[in-house]
């Protein structure tokens, strides 16, 4: 059976590309110079091409690339010229399991791309006394994402070692943004100005779920484009992160190629001399911008010298330790069709999880703001990280909007989230609760009998607010945020800074801003699996604790499939701040619980998946751990649990206890305590 010339072009490709994925170039080259060699001797130079196939199918590199290659059948009378489907997925035989090599599922062969392969990790001296798990024994592991020019990848989670065992492979494609670029391959000089590097995460996750940010680093890739057949091999030294980030922890083993080869490849002293220039820009664009930001600050100094104590940040550390203008931590975000409405970001950003930055010892706060790829691989992180990604997913939705800084109850440091209307009107979002506060400015020379109003932000002063494009400073007489007008096109009130020096040292193109953001990541996780798999683990941990007070448990499912609609109504409120559905809930209650019967519901609300933590907070509840532990001979306990699922796998985990509990047996309880009193 003969193939039309496109099918056997297309064959030739798929077996050319095969070829190049298992390296079989590079493992003919071995046998000959070396097994061949020992074995031949001197009649080497007169071997002929049985003699060289004769030698790798007695070493079994022919058989392990048949091996590789895995044809789809689609029954016993498959046309060999019906069109193929697109090979995108290679059989993971460890996980027996098909893993997909690039996230589009559609390889362009008129593309050209960059396959990172991490092959292996060593030095990671901190977990030098960590044995290797035994099977299905649970330990702490490593996972490294990477970001490049929006693509975003993830490594399987390996065990936490000294060595760990990294084995993955990732496809980028590169391509020029620029209008006319997308459809034509990107040649040499091309690929040389893409100055965007790869940023690598690693994240390590521990038994109970914490995850911790181990190492942050942007790799320069172009070294591979002065390389002949465009394949070369790294070792990435990884540091540490906030006060140890001068102190390495580990070292990736990685190999970059580029799938085609380049058909002529860049000389090193050319892309040495490219990577030079670029630094040399970049470090001239931060010395302008400094002198400017210096002059800019005596100048705000000299309109009152107490705006010295205001606190107006330019400058701020990411995770390793580069100071950056605070501008270059915002940019427009598009969530897609992930997020539908700017309280729905807000409510996302606040499920996300809060901790300050981990500091060595005692002394003050440890600044870190965190790039955005970091904080949504960690899945936590600081006030600072959550503002920067609201404000970042506001002007994604098209609003105005400002990261301030300022100060809350007992002058702790602070920043939150301002919108600015068309119409003038301010209002304040908490990316910590999701909670949003219109802002309306107090009259001090309004006569004592007016009426003010009455704030309802925890916010006391605030001294400068800033985003991708702006950075304005207070310089009213007042830094109280209750007094504060934002007519932010006043100059004597916001003194701003000018946008065009914003623009060199923050836009997007610029070499001295971060990369782009990365794209937001759908939830991985099952909301109704998840659910009752916390339910059930609640249920064994709330009969355990009762066994343990001498308390039979009885359990109630009708009760507990009513509170659903209670939980679901919580959800809704945070989200939209309106309340809806307590009537149903409360009628449906009132017809479960008979005559002489009383009902108690205790709801809480987690950002987090560990059922044993959950219950431990719990406890520390007089309400709750009243409910846990109510005696009773007609006594019906309920639990439900409700996840509700947003991007990047954050979630918000309503729980509710409750019971059914007989009048009687209620004043017959409290009356023997009396008694006992």
């Amino acid at each position: 059976m003969s193939l039309p010339p496109e099918k056997a072009a297309e064959l030739r490709r798929i077996v050319h590309e095969q070829l190049s994925w298992v390296d079989v170039h590079s493992k003919i080259r071995e046998v000959l110079a070396e097994t061949l060699k020992d074995e031949l001797g001197d009649e080497s130079h007169n071997l002929s091409e049985d003699d060289v196939m004769a030698a790798l199918r007695r070493r079994g590199i022919l058989d392990d690339f048949m091996k590789e290659l895995h044809f789809l059948e689609d029954g016993p009378s498959r046309d060999l010229t019906s069109t193929p489907k697109p090979a995108t997925h290679f059989l993971d035989k460890e996980h027996k399991r098909l893993k997909k090599v690039s996230p589009n599922p559609n390889i362009d062969p008129s593309r050209r791309y960059l396959h990172l392969q991490v092959l292996g990790g060593k030095a990671f001296l901190e977990h030098l006394q960590e044995s290797d798990p035994l099977p299905g024994q649970v330990c702490s592991t490593f996972t490294l994402s990477l970001h490049f020019r929006n693509q975003r990848f993830g490594s399987k989670p390996v065990p936490c070692a000294c060595e760990p065992d990294f084995q993955d492979g990732f496809l980028m494609e590169l391509r020029k943004d620029s209008l006319g670029d997308g459809s034509r391959m990107a040649d040499a000089t091309s690929l040389l100005s893409i100055s965007d590097p790869v940023q690598l995460v690693l994240i390590k996750t521990d038994t109970s779920g914490e995850t911790t940010l181990v190492a942050s680093h942007f790799l320069e890739w172009r070294s591979v484009l002065g390389i002949d057949r465009g394949v070369t091999s790294l070792a990435v030294e990884l540091k540490g992160v906030g006060a140890e980030c001068k102190i390495p922890v580990g070292v990736l083993n990685v190999k970059l190629e580029l799938h085609p080869p380049l058909t002529q490849t860049l000389s090193p002293e050319v892309v040495s001399t490219q990577l030079t220039l670029e630094r040399q820009k970049t470090a001239e664009k931060e010395r302008l911008f400094l002198v400017y930001a210096k002059q800019w600050w005596r100048e705000y100094l000299q309109i009152r010298p107490s705006h010295n104590s205001r606190l107006v940040k330019i400058f701020a550390q990411d995770e390793n330790g580069l100071n950056r203008p605070v501008c270059c931590y915002v940019r427009p975000l598009r969530a897609g069709r992930l997020l539908d409405t700017p309280r729905q970001a807000a409510r996302f950003v606040n499920v996300l999880g809060y901790e300050k930055a981990p500091v060595v010892g005692g002394g003050g706060k440890q600044e870190q703001w965190c790039t955005m790829l970091a904080f949504l691989c960690r899945n936590k992180g600081d006030c600072e990280d959550h503002c920067t990604l609201l404000c970042s997913l506001l002007l994604g939705f098209g609003l105005d909007a400002y990261v301030c800084v300022g100060t809350k109850g007992k002058g702790v440091a602070h920043t939150w989230v301002m919108t600015y209307g068309t119409d003038g009107a301010v209002t304040f979002w908490e990316s910590l609760t999701a909670q949003r506060y219109v802002h309306k400015p107090v009259n001090p020379h309004d006569p004592p009998l007016v009426e003010q109003p009455k704030p309802l932000y925890p916010y006391k002063t605030i001294g400068c607010i800033f985003n991708h494009q702006r950075f304005l400073a207070n310089c009213q007489p007042s830094d109280s945020v209750d007094f504060s007008v934002f007519d932010l096109n006043d100059e004597s009130r916001w003194k701003p800074m000018s946008e065009e020096a914003i623009k060199s040292i923050c836009s997007p193109g610029s070499t001295a801003s971060l990369p782009p953001f990365p794209p937001l990541c759908s939830s991985l996780l099952d909301g109704p699996a998840e659910s009752n798999e916390i339910e059930l683990q609640l249920r064994v941990l709330i009969t355990e604790h009762r066994k343990d007070l001498g308390l039979t448990t009885v359990w109630d499912d009708q009760l507990s499939y009513l509170l659903s609609p209670a939980l679901a109504a919580y959800e809704i409120e945070r989200t939209t701040g309106i309340s809806a559905g307590n009537e149903e809930f409360q009628d449906a209650i009132r017809r479960a619980v008979p005559d002489g019967h009383t009902f108690k519901g205790f709801p809480i609300h987690f950002v987090h998946r560990n059922a044993r933590r959950a219950f431990a907070t719990c406890l520390r509840s007089p309400f709750c751990d009243e409910i846990v532990g109510c005696r009773g001979d007609q006594l019906r306990l309920a639990v439900r649990v409700r996840v509700f699922t947003y991007p990047e796998s954050a979630c918000a985990v309503w729980i509710m206890f409750a019971l059914d509990l007989s009048l009687y047996n209620k004043l017959y309880w409290k009356c023997k305590s009396f008694s006992q009193k």
